[in-house]
């Protein structure tokens, strides 16, 4: 077995570079930036509404770099203003600590001023939404729940949100009507991590859709694979997110952007499709658009799929930084990051009868040891069908025994045979005998 050239290429964390690409075969890539160089402002303009405020506040938390932190809760402070969250102003103010100066502290005007409004607010949806109880107009009713829902989200009060969306069930009148409220639902039901809430919710709006609009058909596929994802059914989820159509857009950057869609999609085929299914990611055109936004997702799955593994370890390595400071995605990276390693191990050594540990260990950067327990690991679950002699550092291939299998397959055939031979012969020894008719005349 001959190994693939070397690349040079940083090691990153655990995740290790392997042989994979040939110096004839160097492509331009795009740099990646790591955790500490991540453009929060660029990445925050992604998205809007509430989503925008808890992803900037999720990475000052999980962010060491003091200086992106507190850029970080620049931005989410600036954005909450223009809001009327209260609490979650408080808490950023919190956060912030003063370290931003003055211009950055507690706004208590601000704060009393907007409570006070939001009391006369209530109070007003509450006087409107008792007359049209007394009146009885369903639709009236239906809006009047629906406005209470809207306040509730915008004062951050996500629960009592979540129960008077879907109290204009009831009064839904049109397949309209319930497409809006199951889509209020699944969007306070993300905000609140129900993600079980999701997957009813995205069921009952595909049961309403009449009339296909392909957006809201994109906005129900990316809300059905975050709930397959944070359910760790990491291939569901994948094909949720291929299923999911380039009109898209940024017309739900208030719970996921296009550029999530790759990544999320990407990421959770790599783990769990085989050759034959990356095969038709690559080939999908509607998700190639979604791909394009992420060069280095496109550039890992098309490197994955070409047995590239040098490359494509190497991207996922710099990639890694910037995953864990997703809101979705943080807690799920080490699993889908182990089990794409694994693959990659799998089918380094599926078209050999032996391959040289310290080749192997080479290719991919690591000790001959590491390997080694990586290597027996996938054994023992019974992923890789072979046995491992220590002494020469040589992996050997578990090849089924051909010969006894023919024989085992014959043997069944005739086993077959003969027991239907039987069966024609009783039966045709039932049928000489007159068996049936005479007990038809006892009767």
């Amino acid at each position: 077995m001959d190994g693939d050239d070397e690349t040079s290429g940083p090691m990153i964390d655990e995740f290790y570079a392997n042989g994979g690409a040939d110096d004839g075969d160097k492509r331009s890539r795009r740099a990646i930036m790591s955790g500490d160089q991540l453009d929060v402002e660029a990445y925050a303009a992604l998205y809007s509404g509430r989503t925008k405020i808890m992803r900037l506040i999720f990475i000052a938390d999980k962010m060491n770099n003091a200086t992106t932190q507190l850029e970080a809760l620049r931005m989410a402070y600036d954005e909450i203003k223009k809001g009327e969250n209260t609490q979650l102003f408080r808490e950023v103010v919190q956060k912030i600590d003063g370290r931003l100066g003055a211009s950055y502290g507690m706004d208590t005007a601000w704060c009393e001023a907007v409570d006070r409004r939001a009391e006369q607010k209530k109070e007003k949806l509450e006087n409107e939404l008792n007359a049209y109880r007394t009146n009885l107009i369903k639709e009236s009713i239906r809006m009047g729940y629906n406005d209470f829902g809207d306040f509730y989200y915008a004062h951050g009060q996500l629960g009592e949100a979540f129960k008077s969306y879907v109290r204009t069930r009831d009064y839904c009148t049109t397949s309209k009507h319930i497409i809006h409220m199951c889509m209020s639902a699944i969007l306070v039901s993300i905000e609140m991590g129900q993600f079980p809430h999701v997957t009813s919710y995205v069921s009952k709006a595909e049961q309403a859709l009449d009339v296909h609009d392909s957006i809201i058909v994109a906005k129900l596929r990316c809300a059905a694979g975050l709930a397959n994802l944070e359910a760790k059914k990491y291939k569901l989820a994948a094909r949720k997110f291929l299923e999911t159509g380039p009109e898209l857009g940024s017309h739900y950057n208030d719970v996921i952007a296009p550029q999530d869609v790759a990544t999320y999609g990407g990421l959770c085929a790599l783990a769990t499709f085989d050759r034959a299914e990356l095969k038709a990611i690559i080939d999908n055109s509607n998700f190639r658009n979604f791909l394009e936004l992420v060069p280095e997702v496109r550039e890992l799955i098309n490197d994955f799929y070409s047995s590239h593994y040098a490359s494509c370890l190497e991207y996922l390595g710099n990639l890694k930084a910037n995953l864990l400071l997703d809101i979705h995605l943080h807690d799920h990276v080490e699993t889908l990051y182990d089990q794409i390693r694994h693959k990659a191990l799998i089918q380094y050594t599926h078209p050999f009868v032996s391959v040289d540990l310290n080749m192997m260990a080479n290719a991919f950067k690591t000790t001959v040891a590491g390997l080694e327990k990586e290597l027996e690991a996938l054994i023992t679950d019974n992923q890789i069908q072979a046995r491992i002699d220590s002494h020469n550092k040589i992996l050997y291939a578990r090849h089924a025994d051909q010969r006894n299998a023919t024989f085992q397959r014959v043997l069944e055939t005739g086993r077959e045979f003969d027991r239907d031979v039987r069966s024609m012969l009783l039966r045709s020894n039932l049928i000489k005998h007159d068996y049936n008719l005479r007990a038809l005349r006892k009767l």
